[in-house]
């Protein structure tokens, strides 16, 4: 059996994170890292009910979409809601874990699996995820210091381009300079011209590392005042991670397709809204999975026929329409975001084999449970 710093390795992995927003408040909630894991259940809310779901089922892990604890807490006394679902877990042995909007934007995440399983293909971020900010440093050394640069420089980050490290381009030239009066150089005279063979070593680094690398130049280089520059490089974006997604479906109608999609989400008492023509042809569908009407301006930019999504208002929903974009349908929270319990836990059992059980949460969790 894995032990449960494996498992959330492995969720990490995907989903991981320092992609999250700032705001929201994602990764281990409880649990011993060393603890053996035999049974992993999935679930969007962790509620009291899938809490004792999770208990009753013998589950090691909880794995859940929302956060039990989105703002800071001075404690978790069972005399509170969230307190109960925390004791009853930690009374049963099972560990919580939350995968938020760092799930929400990665591959195989929320938006994606919900797009999956309306039968989307094509599919592209309607926001792409911005990728780790990066400069190019370039310093120029003698020849033969210039071996200890590198390492230098590696040592401490530089030269990482995905699984590859160590990674730097040199060219030589000559370099020409004067010291001058107060100088006391490693090469050459004061007030006499040198010129050095030496060579331009350039790296890429992550740009939280800027400082690091430069001083870990400096510390080597054997010159008094090393020469070295520093670019910003331009974020390309990544074009498979971020927020939502927009494919495409075979031609279809707005009406079938709210049928395709009423067909293939968790019956709620919300049900499935549609504002739009009926017969209005449908080939590009963007899709939201949670709350997205914070999207709506993006979406009127794209080539959709129609967005899906969940908690739209009233205002906004309205004045979309009014800019004659895509039509709307509307779904239930719980039942968008659910789409990616099958899909996780499949990604789990293909890592893991049968060291683990898996299990997706029976307990349907939308807040409505009616409507006249």
């Amino acid at each position: 059996m894995p032990a449960l710093r494996d498992v959330v390795d492995l969720l990490h992995g995907w989903y991981p994170p320092g992609t999250a927003d700032s705001w929201d408040a994602v990764g281990l909630v409880h649990g011993d890292p060393e603890a053996e894991v035999a049974k992993v259940m999935f679930a969007v809310d962790p509620t009291i009910e899938v809490a004792r779901e999770a208990v009753a089922w013998g589950a090691d892990l909880l794995v859940v979409h929302h956060p039990l604890f989105l703002k800071p807490v001075h404690g978790f006394a069972a005399t509170t809601a969230k307190g109960r679902t925390l004791s009853t877990l930690v009374a049963g042995g099972c560990a919580l874990l939350t995968a938020h909007t760092n799930a929400d934007r990665a591959v195989g995440g929320v938006s994606e699996a919900l797009a999956h399983a309306l039968g989307l293909t094509d599919l592209a971020p309607i926001l792409p995820g911005g990728s780790t900010p990066l400069d190019k440093l370039t310093v120029f050394v003698p020849v033969e210091a210039a071996q200890a640069v590198r390492h230098a420089l590696a040592a401490v980050g530089a030269g990482r381009i995905g699984d590859y490290e160590h990674a730097s381009f040199s060219s030589e030239g000559k370099g020409r300079f004067r010291p001058t009066a107060g100088a006391t150089p490693a090469i050459g005279t004061v007030g006499r011209p040198e010129v050095v063979a030496e060579e331009r070593v350039e790296v890429v680094i992550e740009r939280g590392l800027r400082r690091r690398a430069i001083a870990a130049l400096t510390e080597v280089h054997p010159y008094e005042e090393p020469a070295y520059d520093v670019i910003e490089l331009a974020d390309h974006g990544d074009t498979r991670t971020g927020t939502a997604r927009i494919g495409t479906v075979a031609e279809t109608t707005l009406g079938a397709f709210a049928e395709t999609v009423a067909a293939a989400l968790p019956a709620t008492a919300h049900g499935v809204r549609v504002a739009g023509d009926p017969d209005r042809v449908v080939r590009r569908v963007a899709v939201c999975g949670g709350a997205g009407d914070f999207l709506l301006g993006d979406v009127l930019r794209t080539d959709a026929d129609v967005y899906v999504t969940s908690d739209l208002r009233h205002h906004p929903a309205g004045e979309f329409l009014e800019q004659e974009g895509p039509a709307l349908v509307d779904v239930a929270h719980w039942a968008a975001e659910w789409t990616w319990l099958p899909v996780v836990e499949a990604r789990v059992l293909a890592a893991l084999g049968d060291t683990v059980g898996t299990r997706v949460s029976t307990t349907a969790t939308d807040p409505w449970n009616f409507r006249l």
